[in-house]
């Protein structure tokens, strides 16, 4: 049931008429998973917490580093060599004490994904290596839970929603994950601190729409280049 401190705190967002008091009920009722406290996640946490979801879950297994503190915004100089996954907690409170959240300061492995996931109603993903995003990806697939991915590297980032009532996943779009030698990342190419703010703000943005009932993107990457700010929809 929506409060008055509730109502005082999102009125704005319920004034849309696609929201109303039935879309932020939806909201605090909603139980999200993010993976990764990171450059995507800090930006997904800080938006879904204060949009008022429910319960969001964080998984991630790192210390905060002196090197992230350009991008992922959650953390304080102070913070160095804490556990992200707690210090991001203790920041989401201050942002809204009302939700309630569930930290789990591990590795995402094959042994726990399924015991995490299935309490969640839907799956963030913000990790930055391969072999976690096909996990993810599988384990929501066998649990049939809704899956919003994003990606960034130096100036461009990707966003998709995969496993959403009936819509493909991220094997169709990618059938194997490739050769880790291969890929480039951000620790070796770089990566401008305000684009995972950017495309974190639009995993986030994916999210309120999927959890309100609104459209979201189906069986599409968004491909997003903000140097030259060209955006491109890819069906697959």
């Amino acid at each position: 049931m929506i409060s008055i401190q509730d109502f005082l705190r999102y009125n704005r967002q319920m004034l849309l008429p696609e929201i109303g008091e039935s879309g932020q009920q939806r909201l605090k009722d909603a139980r999200v998973l993010i993976i990764g406290a990171g450059g995507l996640g800090c930006p997904v946490l800080q938006y879904l917490a204060t949009a008022g979801v429910g319960t969001l879950g964080i998984i991630d297994f790192d210390v905060v580093e002196l090197h992230n503190l350009h991008r992922q915004i959650l953390y304080r100089e102070a913070d160095v060599n804490q556990p992200k996954a707690l210090i991001a907690e203790l920041a989401l409170k201050q942002l809204n004490p009302e939700i309630r959240t569930i930290v789990f300061n591990e590795k995402l492995t094959p042994d726990n994904a399924a015991g995490i996931f299935q309490h969640f109603d839907i799956v963030v993903d913000g990790c930055d290596n391969f072999t976690t995003r096909y996990l993810v990806n599988d384990t929501c697939v066998n649990l049939n839970k809704p899956l919003i991915y994003g990606s960034i590297l130096k100036f461009e980032g990707q966003v998709a929603v995969f496993n959403h009532n009936g819509s493909k996943q991220l094997r169709n779009l990618f059938p194997e994950p490739p050769n880790p030698e291969d890929v480039p990342n951000c620790s070796l190419n770089g990566v401008l601190g305000t684009l995972p703010g950017i495309i974190g703000s639009m995993m986030a943005h994916e999210t309120l729409k999927l959890i309100t009932g609104l459209p979201v993107l189906t069986n599409e990457l968004l491909l997003l280049n903000t140097l030259e700010w060209q955006l491109t929809r890819l069906q697959f």
